[in-house]
């Protein structure tokens, strides 16, 4: 069995989960609702509060796809109950980031500012304090698309192994590299 596709998924109080036909799976709770597109071979149990995804023979395409849904259907219970929160840093002299509702302005070294529109789903909070790095706060019920708009943020400037200027999650350890040695 799949170690991560055998666990058990226990839904806290408030959330409802329903399977339509075509395995669509419905994750209703405080925060809002989310829908997933499961693999129609996978078989989806609710018993007593906890859901279990059964998968019909040990075939590898079974195995992969096991782990792989009982992932994201995990995923979507966290966060219509508690939210996802992804926060990125702005490491470099001269950088600064606002926001004016979920339209982005960065400032990142460029000759001209990037505005980036984050999508209606998630909200953005931006925070610039006198000692630390600009941050930026995304928050949201849906853990891929947060993690799609964090990564094509985090890429108008990538944090360079030098110095470690660039946009970086927040608690990310670069891999740093020594420069020219000045013989």
């Amino acid at each position: 069995m799949s170690r991560i596709g055998k666990n058990p998924i226990e839904l806290p109080k408030g959330v409802e989960i329903s399977v339509d036909k075509g395995n669509i799976v419905t994750v209703k709770g405080p925060k809002g609702t989310l829908t997933e597109r499961i693999d129609p071979d996978l078989e989806v149990k609710i018993e007593d509060g906890v859901l279990t995804l059964v998968r019909p023979t040990e075939q590898k395409r079974h195995r992969s796809m096991h782990g792989l849904y009982r992932t994201l259907i995990h995923n979507m219970v966290v966060g219509v109950t508690d939210g996802i929160v992804k926060e990125l840093e702005l490491v470099g002299v001269g950088y600064r980031v606002s926001n004016k509702g979920n339209l982005l302005e960065l400032s990142v070294g460029y000759s001209h500012p990037i505005m980036f529109y984050v999508p209606d789903e998630l909200s953005v909070f931006t925070e610039m304090k006198k000692g630390t790095p600009p941050l930026i706060r995304l928050e949201g019920i849906d853990k891929q698309l947060i993690g799609q708009v964090a990564a094509k943020i985090r890429s108008f400037r990538k944090p360079e192994p030098y110095k470690g200027k660039g946009i970086k999650y927040k608690g990310e350890v670069l891999r740093r590299k020594v420069g020219k040695v000045a013989g």
